[in-house]
């Protein structure tokens, strides 16, 4: 045990001489030789051991680890005090370790990179490496790491280096040489603000590039990228609006703003730009505010200004050359648009005359009117076209105007020029609507009687009857046609009784209809849906109301249905009135008319209707025919007319017997047929009562 301990004792003794030895040569050779530092990598040659074949690396406290030993520290020293030092480690466990030797394989640098990197961290790198390279190791910089103020931490001192210099110049003399242990900090700029999110370097440099608010110029405006940029005494404030991007087209660069200082200061981009005289640039100062205006913002005038409006396409003010024509001038302007009503232009001189100019009509060669000459101060005013959703009136004056009203597709208030027609106003408003009356065109005109115009006749091509001729201030009526007044009980004022016909009595609409001369009786009477199934046909009345004394036409048009014959219908005028009477409306007279008496012995005696076409069987047929008591060897046909009433006597037996040869008696409307029973002996005084009584009949019909 005791030799145990002397031998750890000498052992650690001679690591100490061993220690102190090589203290005192490094402070005498630190100079010429190489000491260990953290980060190199050592290789130990001895006797073949498997244990001593992988490679030593200094770790961070400047240790390796040794086989059975375990760590150790070398850092700091030499090569060969470091292989000393290591033999006698090694020689309490292992024998002949004077054959060791230890060497130096690679030398690296144990550095820290922390901060706006990619891969915050511990990186290994070359002995040789660079700023640059050690910031590559921890994966580069994240976009917004604030180059100029990234820190070397070696110990307690703390370096500032400006890499955006380096990384703009190429002089790495700013840069100091990397040790190892140091610690490299990448800031973040303050543009990137207190959260974390995700952007990429455009995003972030359209805010500017400037780090500390103190140290920059805010530049805002009508520039392409307003922000906060780094100030930089070298550049002037041309310089700072490049930096920005440049003005855009629509910046004012007479009125730039510059305040520096409390002090604001008026700068004229465009002046500088015409003269190139550098005294006028102002000084641009740290903290300064650079402001680009809008040049609508202003208000532009000059000697040899001209004004633009309405209906162009780029508006505005406009210097003008002496010779400048009116077209240069508005084809400057971009030249009118499509909305440009440009038979209306207008040039208001500076003395508040106005002078109107028809373009349009120059333009195919239909006007002598001379091109206007424009003038410093006029302006050219070229008015919108009139549209047909544009609820507005006042756009066009009432001389240039035509109003179209009535029963046409689209009425309204349209433009109007004197080279148009009728036909060309009527069209733009989309055409007569499908009730439109044509041949009553009315055309209404001030302080003037209406001009009617047969428009149908003209389209039908009778072009005998010129078109009127209209001019501004004019009104076009299309009246309807009426409608079924029928449908309407309203609407019957509207139509006018002398161009009607009326039609009453049983037909499927009655009512009044329009009638212009050219219907016939059968389109009346269509019109009307026709006669109704209680229509009694034979009885059709049409009444004449125009003419000198009222007439009275009966039409059977049952004999017309059946004959075609078209001699039986009347011709019909404006103001006539067709009745149409129904079989259960006939009043007595009527039927005394136009029927026959049965009496008698029959078995349904009565009145009966009676027409041409009947006879005498056919009436006893309807009369339900003789009873068993009649005597129909004696029949008595009264027959009552305009003369004295006269009487036939006809067997019916006998005709009934032999029906060959003979004749059946004629019965007319009127008539009374009688037939006696055969026990009946009284004939003669019953028929002196019936003659009596036609013959005070006739006599008051007489005097009435």
């Amino acid at each position: 045990m005791k030799a145990r301990f002397y031998s750890t004792w000498i052992t650690w003794s001679f690591t100490l001489a061993v220690l102190l030895a090589s203290t005192v040569s490094n402070l005498a050779n630190a100079e010429t030789q190489t000491l260990m530092r953290p980060g190199d990598i050592l290789t130990i040659d001895f006797l073949d051991e498997d244990v001593f074949k992988q490679p030593f690396p200094i770790d961070r406290q400047g240790n390796i680890i040794l086989p059975e030993v375990g760590a150790i520290s070398v850092s700091g020293l030499t090569l060969e005090d470091a292989e000393q030092l290591v033999k006698i480690q090694l020689s309490s466990h292992y024998l002949n370790t004077d054959t060791l030797r230890l060497d130096v394989t690679t030398q690296r640098l144990l550095v820290n990179v922390l901060g706006y990197v990619n891969q915050p961290g511990e990186v290994n790198i070359p002995a040789n490496a660079t700023l640059q390279m050690a910031l590559t190791a921890a994966g580069g910089m994240k976009p917004g790491a604030q180059l100029n103020k990234v820190q070397i931490r070696r110990g307690e001192d703390i370096s500032i280096i400006d890499y955006k210099q380096y990384l703009d110049t190429g002089d790495d003399t700013n840069i100091p040489s990397l040790q190892p242990l140091d610690i490299i900090f990448v800031p973040s700029s303050p543009l990137t603000g207190n959260v974390e999110v995700e952007f990429d370097a455009a995003s972030l440099l359209s805010g500017g590039d400037a780090a500390e608010k103190s140290q920059s110029v805010k530049i805002f405006g009508e520039v392409h990228k307003p922000g906060t940029f780094t100030y930089d005494d070298s550049q002037n404030i041309i310089d700072m609006l490049m930096r920005a991007g440049g003005v855009t087209r629509f910046a004012s660069v007479e009125q730039i703003r510059l305040i520096t200082d409390d002090d604001p200061i008026l700068f004229d981009l465009k002046d500088y730009l015409d003269g190139g005289n550098k005294d006028s640039l102002p000084d641009v100062a740290a903290g300064a505010t650079l402001f680009v205006p809008m040049k609508e913002e202003e208000v532009k005038t000059g000697n040899r200004t001209v004004y633009v409006m309405g209906e162009v396409f780029r508006p505005g003010a406009y210097e003008i050359k002496e010779e400048a024509s009116f077209f240069e001038i508005l084809a400057n302007a971009g030249g009118p648009s499509r909305f440009a009503r440009t038979r209306e232009i207008r040039i208001i001189r500076q003395n508040g005359q106005v002078n109107r100019f028809d373009l349009q009509a120059y333009t195919e060669g239909l006007s002598t009117q001379i091109i206007p000459r424009v003038g410093p101060g006029d302006a050219i005013f070229v008015p919108e076209k009139n549209d047909i959703n544009q609820t507005s009136w006042l756009k066009i004056t009432p001389d240039n105007a035509i109003h179209v009203i009535g029963a046409s597709t689209q009425p309204g208030r349209y433009e109007w020029s004197d080279e148009m027609g009728l036909m060309d106003i009527i069209a733009e408003s989309r055409g007569p609507a499908k009730d439109a009356d044509l041949t009553r065109l009315s055309i209404k005109r001030s302080n003037q009687a209406p001009i009617i115009y047969n428009l149908q006749t003209y389209i039908e091509g009778n072009n005998a009857l010129p078109l009127p001729t209209l001019q501004g201030g004019d009104t076009i009526i299309i009246p309807r046609i009426p409608e079924l007044i029928a449908g309407n009980k309203a609407a019957w004022i509207r139509q006018a009784s002398e161009e009607s016909v009326f039609v009453l009595g049983q037909v499927g609409v009655p009512g009044r209809y329009r009638f212009t001369n050219k219907q016939s009786f059968l389109d009346v009477l269509s019109a009307a849906n026709g006669p109704s199934e209680t229509a009694d046909l034979r009885a059709v009345r049409v009444i004449h109301r125009n003419a000198q004394k009222v007439q009275l036409t009966e039409v059977n048009l049952a004999l017309y249905f059946a004959t075609g014959d078209e001699t039986l219908l009347p011709t019909l005028k404006a103001g006539d009135t067709i009745f149409i009477p129904g079989k259960e409306l006939i009043d007595y007279e009527r039927q005394a008319s136009r029927s026959v008496r049965v009496m008698g012995s029959l078995n349904d005696p009565g009145h009966y209707r009676f027409n041409d076409d009947m006879n005498l069987l056919d009436l006893l047929a309807r009369a339900g025919g003789p009873t068993d008591v009649a005597d129909i060897k004696d029949i008595q046909i009264l027959h009552q007319g305009c003369c004295e009433p006269s009487t036939t006597h006809f067997n019916l037996k006998a005709y009934l017997d032999n029906p060959e040869g003979k004749l059946l008696p004629i019965v007319r409307s009127g008539d009374t047929v009688y037939i006696p029973s055969q026990n009946n002996n009284s004939w003669s005084i019953t028929m002196s009562y019936i003659r009596d009584f036609f013959s005070i009949a006739t006599l008051l019909i007489l005097l009435l």
